[in-house]
């Protein structure tokens, strides 16, 4: 048990986030919803919050904006082995010229457990223009 415990608080055998999307292309401005599916680790954990950036990584320079944030704050007890859906509601800002052949979108998912220990998850969407 304390070799579990251990364990967790370097992220193994921790709890998992995957963002569902019901697609992978968005209008500028449109509003995205899909669900998280958290998939409880080897022990019990307790759930903090959920947040979630969409980024703008130029490729150009290699740098990395952060366009807009959603937060979902919870107290909610993750069993081991369990699996929940948290619904995902986000909608896009209104961007001038979102296409561009540098330029590329992700939402970054981060899942906050007791103890800070964190997992996360990528999702590559593409936005084109309104």
């Amino acid at each position: 048990m304390i070799l579990r415990k251990s364990l967790l608080l370097l992220g193994i055998g921790s709890a998992q986030i995957d963002l569902i999307l019901p697609k992978n292309t968005y209008k500028s401005g449109e509003c995205i919803n899909g669900y998280f599916m958290i998939k409880g680790g080897t022990l019990e954990q307790r759930l903090r919050r959920i947040e979630c950036d969409l980024i703008m990584d130029t490729h150009a320079t290699g740098t990395e904006e952060i366009l807009k944030t959603s937060t979902i704050l919870s107290t909610r007890e993750i069993h081991s082995g369990e699996s929940n859906e948290i619904p995902f509601n986000f909608c896009l800002p209104i961007l001038k010229d979102p296409y561009k052949s540098e330029v590329s979108y992700r939402l970054k998912t981060r899942l906050v457990l007791d103890k800070g220990i964190i997992g996360k998850d990528d999702d590559w969407i593409f936005i084109d223009s309104e």
